[in-house]
């Protein structure tokens, strides 16, 4: 009896522990473990009535990935348009504001038809880095936003060419090739206007 005591105290325990630790799991693992468990639903039973994943494990990181990267452009680039001093990079605040949002929306669209889950809000360590950003002012956070931008839209190419190399769901693969030489044209686009704050 002492035993099962003992188990139900420790169970009760990493209970409350893991209900503890759950406010902070971001976003992109919620939707990652939900990914993950569609995926093993549909290995398990291929007659489950459970909604399953309509593509790769992989596929659908990349999609989770993406739309974190999306949701955090335009958010700091809505930080821009209220923060910066400087006419250029309001204007491309305006640009990541509308490119990125629109490329959002597809992702959405397509995550939806693809039984992909994707994250809610931007993940915990991006919200850090927005609010770091967020406590600059001026050309110091101009200066500091241009550097993510540059940063940022480098990873971004990165993790696209990969996938464009990689991807097993054709429709993933024609959003990505779509959707590239826009991010290019946003790099050339925030790069030139590095040069120019030199």
């Amino acid at each position: 009896m002492k035993k099962l005591n003992y188990l139900f105290v420790l169970l009760c325990a990493a209970w409350i522990i893991q209900g503890c630790g759950s406010s902070n799991t971001s976003s992109t693992d919620k939707a990652d473990s939900a990914n993950a468990a569609k995926v093993d639903s549909s290995k398990a039973d291929s007659t489950a009535k459970t909604a399953v994943i309509n593509v790769d494990n992989a596929d659908a990181d990349f999609a989770v990935a993406a739309a974190n990267g999306g949701m955090t452009e335009v958010a700091v680039a809505k930080l821009a348009q209220t923060k910066s001093t400087n006419a250029k990079v309001k204007e491309f605040a305006d640009m990541m504001v509308m490119d990125h949002g629109k490329a959002n929306d597809e992702l959405m669209a397509l995550a939806k038809s693809k039984n992909i889950t994707l994250p809610s809000t931007i993940s915990n360590d991006k919200q850090k880095e927005m609010d770091d950003l967020n406590k600059k002012n001026g050309a110091d956070f101009d200066k500091a936003y241009v550097d993510a931008m540059v940063d940022g839209h480098k990873k971004t190419i990165s993790m696209f060419e990969d996938e464009s190399k990689n991807a097993k769901d054709p429709d993933l693969k024609a959003f990505v090739d779509k959707t590239l030489p826009t991010i290019k044209m946003h790099l050339q686009h925030i790069e030139s206007i590095k040069a120019g704050m030199k």
